[in-house]
């Protein structure tokens, strides 16, 4: 009954970080892209600006298990978002390094 215990808690962690993104392995490196990137003009960790705060974009990723993909390809292919009600390209980040890209998704899913 033991070792069934210990299983079920094992399998459950594992779902759970299976399901919970990544922390950013390098936080000030992707601060620094975003900020090169001009991301911080228009967006944030916790207020609304522009564009939406990091922790808005978090929370409605939260659980779904495409989120890094969504958003990587969000800030690699310049799609058009709408901004006062007018249709403009979001910029894409100022980098082509699949690794960099994912960290600061990473960054932006753990706030």
């Amino acid at each position: 009954m033991k070792s069934t215990n210990v299983l079920t808690v094992g399998a459950m962690l594992g779902l759970a970080l299976a399901t919970t993104p990544t922390r950013a392995q390098d936080i000030g490196a992707a601060e620094a892209l975003m900020k090169k990137s001009g991301c911080l003009k228009c967006h944030s960790v916790s207020a609304k600006k522009e564009g939406p705060p990091f922790k808005e974009t978090a929370a409605k990723y939260k659980g779904k298990p495409d989120a890094e993909v969504a958003l990587v390809k969000h800030l690699s292919t310049n799609p058009k978002i709408k901004v006062d009600g007018k249709e403009e390209l979001h910029d894409s980040l100022k980098t082509k390094n699949d690794a960099d890209i994912k960290n600061v998704v990473r960054y932006i899913l753990t706030r």
